[in-house]
C-alpha cells in the first residue's frame, strides 16, 4: 500500500575503508542480508513472530534500493544449498533479472562458501522476497508473478506462524503482480481463496488480513461489489487487527462496497477511518482514499473546505473533485455537468464515474436550498429555470420531495403553481447539535477502544489474580485489622 521507507542505521567505522564505492556498496547489502539472517534465526528460536513483523520488514525495505542482482545471487549461494527445490526458480529469477536489464555478471572479489546445511523456512521465504522484489523493481511482472506463485506453494508445505509476515507479504505482491501482468481474475482468485481457507485453519491472522485485502481489490477492480460484499461477510477476519496497513486497505474497501450500495455514512465512516490509519508515506492510496471520501461526502449533503482538496500534494490529483465541489456548491446543473464532461477520463479512471453521477440530485437539492432561502415566494416555472429543470412539473416534484425529507422549509400550493418559503428554522433549537456532539463522542470512545486492544501486557510471570470476591475479603479483613489497631469502633 505504501511507499517503502528506507531505514538508515547509524554510522559506525567500516572495515571495508579504502575500497572502491563498488565493493563498499556490495559488502554492505550483503553484511545487512546477513544480519537479518541472524535476526530471523533468533525469532524462530524464540517463536517471536512480532520481531520478524517489525524488524526484518524494516531491514528489507532498507536494502531494496540498493541490492542488485549480483548481491542477491551471492546471498542465494550462502543460504540455500545446492538440490533445495527452492535453489533452481531463484537462480532462473536471477539470470531473467540479468537478461532484462541487458547486465553483464561480474562475479565478486570474494564470492562465499556455497551452503552446505539445509536453511531454516523462513530464509527460503526471505530469499524468495528479495528476490520478488528485485524483479519488481525492474517492471518484471510476468517473472514475478511466477516467482512468487512457486514462493507461495514452497512454503504452504510448511506450517509455521513464523512465516505468517514473510508468506503475507510475497501474497500481496503476487496479487499487485497479477494486476500489473494482465493475469488476474477467476484463476487468481481461486488460488488466493484456497490460500485464505489455508490460512484461517492455521490461525494465520496476518495471512487472513493480507488475503481477505487481496481477494477485496481484486473484485473491486473487476467491478463485481455483490460479490465482494458477500466475501466480505463470510469470511474470517481476526478480531484484534494486526496489521495497521491491512486495516487501512480493509477499510477502504469496506468503504467502497458501502458507497456503491447507497449506505453513505458507514462508508464515510471507513473512509475516514482509512485516511488517518493510512501511513504519510502512502500517497497513492492517501489520494485514492480522498477521492471516494469526496464523493460520499457530497452525496451526504455536506460541505466542504476548499482548503481540504487543495492541501499539500493532494492538490494536483483532487482538482476534479474540487470543480465537482463547486458545482454542488453552486446548484448550477449546466455548470455540474461541464464540470462532468470535463473530467469523465479521470473519474472513470478511478472508477467514480457512477457514483458521481448521483450527485445530480445533490446539485439539485443545493440550488433548491439557495433558491428557498433568496426568495419568500417563486413560480415553479422560475424554480425550474434557475435549476435547469425541464419544465415546472419537473420542478413542483422536486420541491415536493424537498419538503417531505426536511431538506428546506417551504409550502406547496399546487393551484397558484408557487412556491412558498417557511421562515428559516434555527439549527440550535433542532437536535442537530446534539447528534453531531455524539458522533464526535462515539468516535473519540471508538479510538480509546482500540487503542485498549492495541495494547500489550507483561507476562504475570507465573502469578495467578485472585478471584474479585477473594480479594475484596482480604481487603476488608486488612481494614478491620487495621481499624482495631487504632483502637477505633468499628
Amino acid at each position: 500500500m505504501g511507499k517503502e521507507i528506507e531505514m538508515k542505521d547509524a554510522e559506525s567505522p567500516s572495515p571495508l575503508v579504502g575500497k572502491d564505492e563498488a565493493a563498499v556498496e556490495e559488502a554492505s547489502v550483503l553484511e545487512q542480508l546477513t544480519v537479518t539472517v541472524s535476526v530471523i534465526d533468533r525469532a524462530v528460536r524464540a517463536k517471536e513472530t512480532r520481531t520478524v513483523f517489525n524488524r526484518v520488514l524494516r531491514q528489507v525495505a532498507g536494502v531494496r534500493r540498493r541490492m542488485q542482482s549480483k548481491d542477491l545471487r551471492d546471498f542465494v549461494t550462502a543460504h540455500i544449498p545446492p538440490g533445495n527445490p527452492s535453489l533452481e526458480p531463484l537462480l532462473a529469477a536471477l539470470d531473467e533479472a540479468d537478461t532484462a536489464a541487458m547486465s553483464t555478471l561480474t562475479p565478486s572479489s570474494s564470492p562465499p562458501a556455497p551452503a552446505t546445511s539445509p536453511p531454516l523456512p523462513e530464509v527460503e521465504a526471505l530469499a524468495f522476497l528479495l528476490v520478488t522484489l528485485l524483479l519488481v523493481n525492474g517492471r518484471q511482472w510476468a517473472a514475478a508473478h511466477d516467482l512468487a506463485s512457486s514462493a507461495l506453494a514452497r512454503l504452504a508445505a510448511f506450517n509455521r506462524r513464523t512465516l505468517d509476515v514473510l508468506g503475507a507479504r510475497l501474497a500481496s505482491l503476487l496479487s499487485l503482480c497479477a494486476a500489473r501482468a494482465g493475469r488476474g481474475g477467476a484463476a487468481l482468485r481461486a488460488a488466493l481463496l484456497a490460500a485464505h481457507q489455508t490460512a484461517a485453519l492455521r490461525r494465520d491472522e496476518v495471512g487472513q488480513e493480507t488475503l481477505l485485502n487481496c481477494l477485496l481489490a481484486g473484485l473491486l477492480d473487476e467491478g463485481l461489489y455483490e460479490q465482494a460484499d458477500a466475501l466480505r461477510a463470510r469470511a474470517q477476519r481476526p478480531d484484534t487487527a494486526r496489521d495497521v496497513q491491512q486495516l487501512a486497505r480493509y477499510l477502504y474497501h469496506l468503504g467502497r462496497i458501502h458507497a456503491v450500495r447507497l449506505d453513505y455514512s458507514e462508508a464515510k465512516e471507513c473512509l475516514q477511518q482509512a485516511v488517518r490509519k493510512a501511513p504519510l508515506t502512502a500517497t497513492g492510496f492517501r489520494v485514492a482514499a480522498t477521492k471516494w471520501l469526496t464523493v460520499v461526502r457530497l452525496l451526504l449533503g455536506e460541505s466542504l473546505d476548499r482548503g481540504e482538496l487543495t492541501r499539500g500534494e493532494l492538490a494536483r490529483h483532487l482538482a476534479p473533485y474540487l470543480a465537482l465541489t463547486q458545482a454542488v456548491r453552486s446548484g448550477d446543473l449546466a455548470e455540474f455537468a461541464a464540470a462532468l464532461h470535463a473530467h469523465e477520463p479521470a473519474l472513470r479512471a478511478d472508477r467514480l464515474l457512477t457514483v458521481v453521477g448521483r450527485l445530480r440530485h445533490s446539485v439539485i437539492r443545493s440550488g433548491l436550498r439557495r433558491v428557498a432561502a433568496a426568495y419568500s415566494r417563486i413560480s415553479l416555472a422560475d424554480v425550474a429555470a434557475k435549476l435547469g429543470l425541464a419544465g415546472a412539473g419537473d420542478a413542483e416534484a422536486v420541491v415536493a420531495k424537498a419538503i417531505r425529507d426536511g431538506s428546506i422549509e417551504a409550502q406547496l400550493d399546487h393551484a397558484a403553481g408557487e412556491m412558498r418559503a417557511g421562515a428559516t428554522r434555527d439549527v440550535y433549537g433542532s437536535g442537530e447539535p446534539a447528534a453531531a456532539f455524539h458522533a464526535r463522542i462515539a468516535f473519540c470512545m471508538d479510538i480509546h477502544n482500540e487503542a485498549l486492544k492495541a495494547m500489550r501486557y507483561e507476562s504475570l510471570g507465573g502469578l495467578q489474580l485472585e478471584d474479585a470476591d477473594k480479594l475484596r475479603e482480604r481487603q476488608e479483613q486488612e481494614l478491620q485489622a487495621a481499624l482495631e489497631d487504632d483502637g477505633m469502633d468499628f
